[in-house]
């Protein structure tokens, strides 16, 4: 088990040394630089010529990407020109909202998929099963982009239930019952709504695998020697078929990455995905480099994690 682990871990550093090869040359790409915003274009161009030589723009790229990967070793990713701020105290203060957004997200995950996914798997070929394969349908075909703003639309701005926008009521004091109250309230609608289209993936998933389990021989095996159906699906069905759910938790973690893009843009929630848009838009250099360095590092140890529960839950998958 550890041998895998260690195998596993030896692998996922050339990936994050790679990604963050990739998002360099991709980042040389964009219009514009880390000195783009810091100073007045109408500044002398020997002036500005100047200031790009003391910060090493000049120099080649692969000299460039040394300088810019140590720096961020160090935990100094920059300078935002649109916040005037230093870009790790930035995303310090927006990373906590998207890790409440997604924890959030992932209860409800599978506080749905679960029951639906056991219903569905033990009555399939029913009404109910019917019933609950159409939702993942409807959610399958459903951008989640498109959910969530007809969402926003009909129970924030029509009926009033919900914020729509920020992510706390702006005058309460922090750890206040209130300002507790009022995170959650603002967190349920753009959670709720990522949760609904994210988890018929796992509903779909589970529904098969207690169809699949429930033909196997040690199943029809406990049903000849009288076990009563509810022990059937409890002590036999259950156990073999949610345990491959567990595999699933890193991947929801890599999905919820870019669902929070879209949630927190369109509720206006202040977190790492808004932020990454609006450094888009303001071509905040330092800003979007950093971000999607996090993202994709965050995908690459989702994907690590999956892989180690996976190798809990099933042994022959280990490297030998």
């Amino acid at each position: 088990m550890w041998k895998f682990i260690i195998r596993r871990l030896i692998t996922t550093l050339p990936q994050i040394l790679l990604l963050s090869v990739l998002i360099f040359l991709m980042a040389q790409l964009m219009s514009g630089d880390a000195l783009t915003g810091l100073i007045d274009p109408n500044l002398d161009p020997a002036t500005i010529a100047e200031q790009r030589e003391r910060l090493g723009l000049n120099d080649p790229w692969y000299v460039q990407y040394a300088n810019w990967i140590s720096s961020a070793i160090k935990g100094d990713l920059g300078q935002s020109f649109r916040f005037k701020m230093d870009v790790t105290e930035l995303i310090g203060q927006r990373l906590n909202n998207t890790v409440w957004l997604s924890l959030t997200t992932l209860v409800f995950t599978y506080l749905i998929a679960i029951p639906l996914g056991i219903t569905s798997g033990r009555y399939n070929d029913t009404l109910r099963d019917q019933l609950i394969t159409g939702y993942t349908y409807v959610g399958f075909a459903t951008p989640l982009f498109i959910f969530a703003l007809v969402a926003l639309w009909i129970f924030g701005f029509n009926l009033g239930w919900f914020p729509t926008g920020s992510s706390v009521q702006a005058g309460l004091t922090p750890g206040t019952f209130e300002y507790v109250l009022s995170r959650a309230h603002h967190l349920m609608l753009p959670s709720l709504s990522m949760a609904l289209i994210t988890t018929v993936s796992t509903v779909q998933y589970l529904r098969n695998e207690i169809i699949d389990t429930k033909q196997k021989d040690f199943i029809l095996t406990a049903r000849a020697k009288g076990a009563s159906e509810s022990r059937v699906y409890n002590r036999h069905v259950l156990r073999n078929s949610l345990l491959p759910i567990a595999a699933f938790f890193g991947f929801e973690i890599t999905g919820l990455i870019g669902g929070t893009v879209f949630i927190e843009t369109i509720y206006s929630y202040p977190g790492m995905g808004l932020l990454f848009m609006e450094s888009i838009i303001q071509r905040d250099y330092s800003v979007v480099t950093s971000v999607v360095l996090l993202f994709g590092i965050a995908s690459i140890l989702g994907a690590l994690l999956s892989d180690i529960i996976l190798s809990l839950v099933d042994p022959r998958i280990r490297i030998k």
